[in-house]
C-alpha cells in the first residue's frame, strides 16, 4: 500500500475527458439533426421556424464533422454515456431521450431554438417534441411507458418537469449529470464531495477478515448491494471503504449529504456510475442510536454507506452487507505507525502503545508533519502534530489542556496512591497484556482504563487527573458537563459522541468532572424525556466500553451513582477531607517557606481547620495578597483571616482562633477526622 494519501479519483487523464466530451457532442449533434427535419416538416413555411431548422443543421455539421476520437486502450463503454447505459440497460430510445434532454446544453442558439417550440416557452424539450423526434424509434405509447415507468426515469437519470399535460412537460437530465457525461469530475451543489485518498497503511490484517472479504467480492461481481460500513468517525469510514476499492480494483465517489434525502443517494449513484466508481454516503445517519435508522432506497450499483450501527436500514428486499470497520490489532498499528515515522522505525511500538490510533488518523498525523515541512520529525513531534489536529475541531465546552502536574503536586494516602499508579501501570501496558500475550482474546477484556473519582469538592480529584495524565505524557481533554447535558431529545448522545470522538483522536486523558448529571441512576419510564435519558445512560456505557483511552470521572455523591457504572470501573478512588498530617502537608506546599513571617505556624493550622485541600491552596493564596498588600510577611493573622473567608464563602460556621495559640480542641479534632475518613455506605439497590 502507498505510504502516502493522494487523490484518486481525479486522477482521470484529461485525455479522457476530451474523448468524452467529443464523443457526446458527436451524439447530440446528431438528435439536433433530426430535430432540424422535425422543425422544417412543422414550420409551416414561417420563416422563423426555417431559420431555426437552418441554425441547427449548421450547427451539427460543425459540431459534428471530423473523425471520431479514439480512447486509447479502452473499449467504447468506458465512455460516460456508455457506462450508463450498459449499467442501467437502457434501451437505444432513452439514450435518445438523455440526448435530447441536454441538448440545450450545448448552445445557446439551440435553447432559444427550444425555447421557441416549448408552449411554456421554456428552454427544454417537451414530451410532445420528444415523440417527433423519435417518431421512427417508438410510438407514442411506448413513449408514454418509457417515461412512466422506463429505468432511465426510475433511476433518476430523466426527469419531467411541470404540472401541465403530459406532452407539454419538459425532459430534463438528473442535476449535474451532463457534465460528467462531457467528462467533467464536479458534483452538483446537493451533494457535498469529500476527498477521497488510497487506504492508509495498517489494515491489512482487518483487510483479511471474513467480512471485508466478502464486500470486495460484492464491488468485483458490481452486485447492486448496500455496503454498510459500520464507523462512528467519517475518516475511519473512508479509508475502509479506500482499502476495499483497492482490493478490488475500483476507483469510489464520496459524498456527504447536508440532511439525508433518498433522491440525492440516488443521484450520487449516478454521478459514480458515469464516473465508473462505487458511490460512498456519509451522512448524519443516527450517530447516537437516539435517532430511528434512515430507510435507504435501492441501488444500481454497490454502494458504501459509511454510519455508526443500526443508523441505516436497507430498501425491502434489497441485499445488504454490514462491514464492521474493525478490529485493528496492536501488529496494525504498529505498521500504521512504522509508515508514519519510516527513519524512525524503532520508534514504532512505543508510538503504537502511547497512541493506539486508526490507522486512518495516524496517516494524518504522518501528512502533518510532512506539510510542516518537518523533513526528518522525530517523535517528540508527534504530540503536537495531535494536539494541533485535535485542537481545531474541539466541540462546545471542551478543553485541551497539556498538564505538568507531578506525583509531588498531590497529597495521597497509600491505597489512593497505589490506585493511581495502577491505572496508569494498567494504560500503559494494554498493548503487552491484551495484545502480545492474549489477554484481551481469553478474557474479552476492554480496551483502556476508566476511572471513577468520589469525595467532597476539593479534595483533589480533578487535580489526581491532572497528575495520572502527566504520569502517561498526556493531554488532558477537561469537559463542561454543562454543554453536554442537554434538555433536547437526543442531544445529550449526540454531544457525548463528539467527546468521545475527540479523546479518541487526541489519545488524551478525558476529564467529565462534576458529571453527575450523566451517571445518575436510571430510571422507570414515565414520558419520552424519561426513555431518551436512559437512551443517553446506555450510550455513555457502551462508549465507555469502547473506548481506548483513559477516562476519569468524578462525583461528589457516590450514592447517586448508577449500579451499571461501578460494575464498568476498573479502578474507584476515593478522595474524603485530609487528616491533620496530609493538611499540614498541603500547608506546607501551597505556602513558601520563604515568604512566611516568624509567627506562622502551620502545624496549628492543619489541627485546627479542617478544611479540604481547595481551601487551604485558596487561603494560601488569599494570605499571599493580604501581606503583600501591606508590605509584610505572610504571617497567621493573614492565614487564618483568608481561612475565615473560606468558611464563610462555603456558608459554614468558622471555629475560630483557639485561645490556646496552637492546638485546638484535640476531641473535636479527632471526631471531625474520623468524620472525613468515613466513607458512605454501598447502595446495594
Amino acid at each position: 500500500m502507498s505510504e502516502l494519501w493522494i487523490p484518486t479519483i481525479a486522477s482521470v487523464a484529461s485525455a479522457v475527458s476530451e474523448v468524452a466530451s467529443h464523443d457526446l457532442t458527436r451524439r447530440t449533434a446528431v438528435l439536433a439533426g433530426r430535430l432540424a427535419d422535425v422543425v422544417q416538416r412543422t414550420g409551416d413555411d414561417d420563416p422563423g421556424i426555417l431559420r431555426a431548422a437552418d441554425f441547427l443543421r449548421e450547427w451539427a455539421a460543425s459540431v459534428g464533422s471530423g473523425p471520431p476520437l479514439i480512447l486509447v486502450g479502452g473499449p467504447g463503454h468506458d465512455l460516460p454515456l456508455d457506462r450508463l447505459a450498459t449499467r442501467l440497460e437502457l434501451t437505444s430510445a432513452e439514450v435518445d431521450l438523455v440526448l435530447l434532454a441536454g441538448l440545450a446544453e450545448e448552445h445557446e442558439g439551440v435553447a432559444q431554438t427550444l425555447r421557441a417550440l416549448h408552449p411554456a416557452g421554456e428552454p427544454r424539450p417537451s414530451v410532445g417534441l420528444a415523440a417527433h423526434v423519435l417518431a421512427g424509434q417508438v410510438d407514442r405509447t411506448a413513449l408514454h411507458r418509457l417515461l412512466q415507468e422506463g429505468i432511465a426515469v426510475s433511476a433518476g437519470v430523466l426527469g419531467l418537469d411541470g404540472d401541465g399535460p403530459f406532452y407539454e412537460r419538459s425532459l430534463r437530465v438528473a442535476d449535474g449529470l451532463w457534465a460528467v457525461l462531457h467528462g467533467h469530475q464536479r458534483l452538483p451543489e446537493s451533494l457535498v464531495r469529500l476527498p477521497v485518498r488510497t487506504a492508509p497503511p495498517g489494515l491489512d490484517r482487518w483487510a483479511a477478515t471474513l467480512d471485508a472479504v466478502r464486500a470486495v467480492r460484492v464491488l468485483r461481481a458490481g452486485r447492486p448491494q448496500v455496503l454498510h460500513l459500520v464507523a462512528d468517525d467519517a475518516t475511519v469510514g473512508l479509508s475502509r471503504c479506500m482499502r476495499l476499492a483497492c482490493d478490488a480494483g475500483t476507483d469510489v465517489l464520496a459524498a456527504r449529504l447536508p440532511a439525508y434525502d433518498a433522491p440525492l443517494v440516488t443521484l450520487l449513484g449516478l454521478h459514480a456510475m458515469a464516473r465508473g466508481a462505487v458511490p460512498v454516503l456519509v451522512g448524519p445517519f443516527g450517530r447516537t442510536g437516539a435517532e430511528p435508522p434512515v430507510d435507504l432506497p435501492e441501488p444500481y450499483v454497490p454502494l458504501f454507506v459509511v454510519a455508526p450501527a443500526g443508523g441505516v436500514r436497507p430498501a425491502p428486499g434489497s441485499s445488504f452487507v454490514s462491514v464492521p470497520s474493525g478490529p485493528v490489532d496492536v501488529e496494525d498499528r504498529r505498521a500504521a505507525w512504522r509508515a508514519a515515522v519510516p527513519h524512525l522505525p524503532h520508534e514504532a511500538p512505543r508510538l503504537a502503545a502511547r497512541y493506539p490510533l486508526d490507522p486512518a488518523w495516524t496517516a494524518q498525523i504522518a501528512e502533518d508533519l510532512r506539510l510542516q515541512e518537518r523533513l526528518v520529525p522525530g517523535a517528540g513531534a508527534v504530540p503536537d502534530a495531535i494536539r494541533r489536529r485535535v485542537a481545531a475541531s474541539l466541540p462546545p465546552g471542551v478543553t485541551l489542556l497539556t498538564p505538568h502536574e507531578g506525583w509531588d503536586r498531590i497529597v495521597l494516602d497509600l491505597d489512593q496512591r497505589t490506585e493511581l499508579e495502577q491505572a496508569v501501570n494498567r494504560m500503559a501496558d494494554q498493548a503487552l497484556v491484551l495484545d502480545d500475550w492474549g489477554v484481551g482474546r481469553v478474557a474479552r477484556a476492554n480496551r483502556g482504563v476508566r476511572l471513577l473519582f468520589t469525595g467532597p469538592p476539593g479534595t483533589g480529584k480533578s487535580l489526581a487527573a491532572e497528575v495520572v495524565a502527566t504520569a502517561l505524557e498526556a493531554d488532558l481533554l477537561v469537559v463542561d458537563v454543562s454543554h453536554v447535558v442537554s434538555k433536547w431529545l437526543g442531544e445529550t448522545a449526540k454531544n457525548l459522541a463528539a467527546v468521545f470522538d475527540a479523546a479518541e483522536r487526541s489519545q488524551a486523558v478525558l476529564l467529565l468532572d462534576e458529571a453527575d448529571a450523566l451517571f445518575a441512576s436510571r430510571t422507570e419510564i414515565a414520558d419520552a424525556h424519561d426513555r431518551y435519558a436512559n437512551l443517553d445512560t446506555a450510550y455513555l456505557l457502551q462508549r465507555m466500553d469502547v473506548f481506548d483511552g483513559l477516562v476519569a470521572l468524578t462525583t461528589n455523591l457516590r450514592q447517586n451513582i448508577d449500579a451499571a457504572f461501578l460494575r464498568r470501573m476498573d479502578h474507584v478512588v476515593e478522595f474524603g477531607l485530609p487528616d491533620r498530617h496530609q493538611r499540614l502537608q498541603l500547608w506546607e506546599q501551597h505556602l513558601p517557606s520563604g515568604i512566611r513571617g516568624e509567627d506562622v505556624d502551620l502545624a496549628h493550622l492543619a489541627s485546627r481547620y479542617a478544611v479540604p485541600g481547595a481551601m487551604i491552596r485558596n487561603a494560601s493564596i488569599a494570605a499571599a495578597f493580604l501581606a503583600a498588600a501591606q508590605e509584610e510577611w505572610v504571617g497567621q493573622r493573614h492565614l487564618v483571616e483568608s481561612v475565615r473567608r473560606e468558611y464563610a464563602k462555603a456558608g459554614k460556621p468558622f471555629p475560630g482562633e483557639s485561645s490556646g495559640g496552637t492546638t485546638g480542641d484535640p476531641q473535636a479534632i479527632r471526631a471531625l477526622e474520623q468524620a472525613s475518613r468515613r466513607r458512605p455506605r454501598e447502595d446495594t439497590t
